[in-house]
């Protein structure tokens, strides 16, 4: 239930009746912390209350009690959190205004530090590079938990080298990302929704490739841009760079520019049950130096290309694609990006990877892609269903490529076949899923059923 200020106050005074001795105003600490009306911080204040705040967040920590913002707007510059800072507002009610500042709300190298129930509004104020409105540097134990963030003039929630938890929050209207995550210690982003990103949602990174463990979870991401441009860097939904065993399911993605999911450099990263629709390019990636990767359970549906595990020249290798459903993938030439690009194919692989048990309907170029030239090695297709495609299932010929097994998959409807060796781009066999592998002894095909 909302509580309006009056019912708030009388919350926060209501309880045993301690005080913190020799607080300006005998301040009562109530079962929501420190009511900061008691500390002279006065709702709906034109005024710039920037240093009556920042003392009243430092005293409540020092009482190592959460300091409780009632419902009104307060105009701050940056307000910096010391260790065990705490500020707990209404949802939907209390309203933080940046006015001036590097950020709305900082900590550095403190620990247990949390914001929960405010509305953190950046009023479009441009910040530094690598800001975020809401920035967090080498903390551990952090919590913010059911807060509006808006309106940033860079990143929404920045954290750098940091533990903790992100959990329930509203990101709107950020001119870069909505979240952005480099080197973190332990950090899990769950059930967030990002909405009307300039550039990305989502971006766990990392300085140099190691490990990271990031969890993002049941996040729901709409209508994220790519204002910076690029070829991929901008308009993604989750992108996940050198950061290693991170994990990403069961996340709602609607309307990006490029990707719904791309993991650049991510070893052993999990991509699993995620719902993707209307993606600009490749609906999930997981791409150049990469070991280890699985793509399981997800949808896609509306995307230019559909699932990529690619770049086994630069080192990307070792996969499992299965029980994914790709439809809907757009003609040559419809996508957001370049019309030029290879667009419309349902799964591509190269190295070292199973996929097995897909399911891809209406993919205009092909249903699975198979190697590029040589770039093939140890692949396994079975028991997938391909229906509605240019090419069914298009594999590498090109000297040098390597072993792949392509067995007792359903293709039906191919326009130009349902089996194909290619050279590159190029068509130079008849159909295999008829005519058996022949003079290519790097193929194995059998129990391919083609209507």
């Amino acid at each position: 239930m909302l509580l309006h200020r009056r019912r708030f106050c009388a919350l926060a005074a209501a309880a045993a009746g301690a005080t913190i001795a020799q607080q300006p105003a005998s301040a009562e600490i109530g079962a929501l912390g420190i009511n900061a009306t008691q500390l002279g911080v006065r709702p709906d204040s034109s005024e710039d209350q920037t240093r009556t705040l920042q003392r009243a967040v430092d005293q409540a920590a020092g009482a190592r009690r959460p300091l409780a913002l009632p419902p009104g707007t307060y105009r701050v510059g940056e307000i910096r959190l010391p260790a065990g800072g705490s500020i707990v507002g209404v949802p939907g009610a209390t309203r933080l205004v940046l006015i001036r500042g590097t950020a709305l709300v900082s900590a550095n190298r403190v620990d247990h530090v949390s914001l929960a129930g405010l509305t953190l509004d950046g009023a479009g104020h441009t910040l530094p590079e690598g800001r975020g409105l809401v920035h967090f540097s080498a903390c551990r134990s952090v919590r913010v938990e059911n807060c509006t963030i808006s309106s940033s003039g860079r990143i929404g929630l920045a954290l750098e080298g940091t533990e903790g938890t992100v959990i329930g929050n509203s990101l709107t209207r950020s001119a870069e990302s909505g979240i952005f995550s480099i080197d973190a210690r332990g950090l899990l982003i769950a059930r967030n929704r990002i909405h009307n990103a300039a550039n990305n949602g989502i971006q766990v990174w990392r300085t140099e490739s190691g490990d990271d463990g990031t969890q993002v979870i049941d996040n729901r991401i709409e209508d994220v841009a790519a204002k910076a441009g690029g070829s991929g860097q901008n308009g993604n939904a989750i992108n996940v760079f050198r950061a290693a065993n991170v994990i990403v399911r069961g996340n709602r993605i609607n309307g990006c520019a490029f990707s719904a999911i791309r993991g650049n450099s991510a070893s052993n990263l999990q991509i699993l049950g995620n719902n993707c629709t209307a993606l600009g390019e490749t609906a999930i990636y997981a791409e150049f130096a990469f070991e280890g990767a699985i793509i399981a359970n997800n949808i896609v549906d509306g995307a230019a290309d559909g699932i990529s595990v690619t770049n086994f020249n630069e080192g990307g290798r070792l996969a499992v694609v299965q029980g994914n459903v790709v439809r809907n993938l757009l003609p040559r030439g419809q996508a957001l990006v370049d019309p030029n690009n290879r667009l419309g194919v349902g799964i591509g692989i190269e190295a070292d990877t199973a996929c097995t048990g897909n399911v891809i309907e209406n993919a205009p170029r092909m249903g699975i892609g198979v190697g590029w030239g040589p770039h093939l090695r140890n692949v396994s297709v079975t028991g997938n269903i391909v229906r509605r495609a240019g090419i069914g299932i298009g594999v590498s010929v090109v000297p040098g490529s390597g072993a792949v097994l392509i067995a007792d998959n359903m293709i039906a409807q191919a326009q130009r076949g349902a089996i194909l060796g290619l050279e590159w781009e190029k068509i130079v066999t008849g159909d295999l899923a008829r005519e058996g592998s022949g003079a290519h002894a790097h193929l194995a095909i059998r129990g391919n059923r083609v209507q």
